[in-house]
């Protein structure tokens, strides 16, 4: 079978990104990130998912980009707001965070002789953050296939988003239709300790709307 490196945070998206590479008969090897996020919740729900769906192995890299900051996600200083409507691309997202994972699943698929790597990237119900776009994603993987020992000897690199164009109930119902345990994910930006969402934040609001919309009991647990 040929070889995937999937980009796997532990959230919802990533996880059914995750069932989906497998059920396409990919051999997966899992990368997640310790990347100075403020809660940590996330990573052992990416661990339990790798597991669950048997990945050839799973990496966890540790880099710090809270040492960067200007995130609500990395910075101390820095609130996570409440969900709310806006054009604007909101505190929470991570500068060049996709452009930095996608990077290091390049280097590891490099050294796997693998072609494809799968991110769990959606343009429809999302927070506006350009590195989410089909037109980004096009791009980096133009330059990917530039710029490796793989793409100047034509093994052409490909990136699959297969969420990309599915609003959050799809994704639900897909990931469902291919055994994703949604109580085991992580998608809220301020979970406690214990992987319990805050219910407030915008992860946590297009996921409560997707369950809503795919007519399925939400299994998230909340903080109280």
């Amino acid at each position: 079978m040929s070889k995937a490196v999937i980009l796997l945070s532990g959230g919802l998206d990533s996880t059914t990104t995750l069932a989906i590479a497998k059920s396409q008969g990919f051999d997966c090897y899992a990368l997640s990130f310790d990347y100075g996020q403020k809660q940590k919740s996330e990573l052992h729900s990416a661990k339990q998912a790798a597991k669950v769906f048997d990945t050839i192995e799973h990496r966890t890299m540790s880099i710090s980009l809270n040492d960067i900051g200007g995130s609500a996600l990395t910075d101390s200083n820095i609130a996570v707001p409440k969900f709310e409507h806006s054009d604007k691309i909101p505190i929470t997202y991570v500068p060049a965070r996709n452009t930095i994972f996608l990077s290091y699943a390049l280097a590891y698929s490099e050294v796997l002789d693998c072609q494809d790597i799968f991110i769990g990237v959606n343009a429809l119900d999302y927070s506006g953050y350009p590195d989410c776009r089909k037109e980004y994603i096009q791009s980096f993987e133009a330059m990917a296939n530039l710029a490796t020992k793989q793409g100047v000897e034509g093994k052409k690199l490909t990136i699959h988003t297969p969420l990309i164009n599915l609003h959050k109930a799809e994704i639900i119902q897909k990931g469902l239709s291919l055994g994703v345990d949604y109580s085991l994910t992580t998608t809220c930006y301020q979970a406690d300790d214990k992987g319990r969402a805050c219910g407030v934040c915008d992860a946590c609001a297009y996921r409560k709307i997707g369950f809503k919309e795919a007519g399925v009991s939400d299994p998230t647990r909340y903080q109280k």
